[in-house]
């Protein structure tokens, strides 16, 4: 057996054999076998679009698999605002035949909460649960209080989570960035806050009445913190995720291009440093990337008129060791946690032998047009980061491998 030279991060935690890394590292990868380089067990990522079936000009199972291999990650979790709407057993039959031929990793469809995703009725729960990994409604708040609590008491019969975009739609105005100060000097409409956090809070006493498992999307506020922090506190079974962009980026960044605007916005400098003591402090459990391609042209239209949603696969892990790693902010043993350990504990996706391997010391410029992903817009583009990742290995293949190193 091969000695592993190189630092590794969280295998031990994951119960990924060191002897299974040596081994696989000893052959034509040779050369990363050093202590220059990282390994770490495969990332997971429990929020991404992958917009198939039903929109495959915007990212297909293929692509999206690909850049998410590209970005370290081994498990993905797809979200149903589809064509057709996963809200039966039938209309998930076509994403999972996609998955089965497409998937270069582990790629776990989500089933609709709702029929269509209308919020009017439920969909097949039952009938869906043993192909999905949980139930959302992912892109559209559920509205009415009376059907989000029949939806945790199905989804908890079933043993399943209910993973909810928090967003009332009574709060919204028409917004489109962050009801905040650049919204303000720009003449922008803006979204408040609270069409976030009260929807939150709802299903935080809808949670704890029923006893069912609830997860929360992207969280942007401070207030989210705060709610979802006293919840676990009082013993709710919660558990909440951010994206990268939400941790460094806040409205004094915008711009007046597309690559800006995702939903929920960019919110102040406040709710971003209140985001971050949630990380440091347990509150947020994970990183997603809300990983949401769109084509170039439905994303030139400026922050007015482009449609929300940037990707982020391939830039997660190297913005997080920029910003939050390399800055002190967080240990890489403590990312490892968020971007792999506790999405898999939460969601029971196992690790088997499935790693990437890491020049956490090196930079590279973010070039959209070398992205795996058909999507192109982030609000890193251009942005000098600090990670390159060389390998990904998930089913005892290497699914992607950087031999150049750039």
């Amino acid at each position: 057996m091969a000695e592993l030279m190189a630092k590794h991060v969280g295998l031990k935690a994951s119960g990924i054999s060191t002897g299974f890394v040596a081994d696989f590292l000893s052959g034509d990868l040779a050369f990363l076998n050093s202590e220059n380089y990282v390994v770490m067990p495969g990332f997971c990522d429990v929020h991404v679009h992958f917009r198939e079936p039903g929109f495959s000009y915007k990212e297909t199972i293929a692509t999206g698999s690909l850049a998410a291999a590209h970005g370290g990650y081994t498990a993905v979790c797809t979200m149903p605002n589809l064509n057709p709407v996963p809200d039966s057993a039938e209309t998930l039959a076509e994403q999972l035949r996609l998955i089965d031929g497409g998937a270069t990793i582990k790629v776990l469809p989500y089933g609709a909460i709702t029929v269509g995703q209308k919020g009017e009725k439920l969909s097949d729960m039952q009938a869906m649960a043993n192909n999905v990994i949980a139930f959302s409604d992912d892109g559209r708040g559920v509205q009415s209080a009376e059907l989000m609590q029949e939806a945790m008491l199905e989804a908890k019969g079933l043993g399943k989570i209910i993973v909810a975009h928090c967003e009332d739609n009574s709060l919204l105005f028409g917004g489109y960035i962050h009801k905040g100060e650049y919204a303000a000097a720009h003449n922008h409409k803006g979204i408040c806050s609270e069409s976030e956090w009260k929807p939150i809070e709802r299903d935080l006493n809808l949670a704890a009445k029923t006893g069912a498992a609830y997860h929360v999307c992207h969280i942007s506020c401070k207030e989210s913190v705060e709610l979802i922090r006293q919840a676990k506190k009082s013993g709710v079974n919660v558990t909440c995720e951010t994206a990268p962009h939400y941790l460094v980026l806040s409205d004094s960044n915008l711009q007046e291009h597309g690559r800006f605007k995702m939903n929920p916005p960019l919110r102040s400098y406040s709710d971003m440093q209140a985001l971050l003591e949630g990380v440091t402090d347990g509150t947020v459990d994970m990183i997603a990337t809300d990983h949401a391609p769109h084509s170039c042209e439905e994303k030139s239209k400026g922050l007015s008129g482009s449609a929300f949603g940037v990707v982020g696969l391939e830039t997660a892990f190297a913005v997080m060791n920029t910003h939050l790693v390399k800055k002190g902010v967080i240990t890489l043993e403590k990312l490892v946690e968020l971007m792999c350990l506790n999405p898999r504990k939460r969601f029971n996706i196992n690790l088997n032998n499935e790693f990437t391997v890491w020049n956490t010391q090196k930079q590279f410029l973010v070039q959209p047009d070398k992205f795996l992903s058909k999507g192109r817009a982030t609000p890193f583009e251009n942005e000098w980061l600090y990670g390159v990742n060389m390998l990904t290995v998930y089913g005892n293949k290497a699914v992607y491998k950087n031999i150049t190193e750039e």
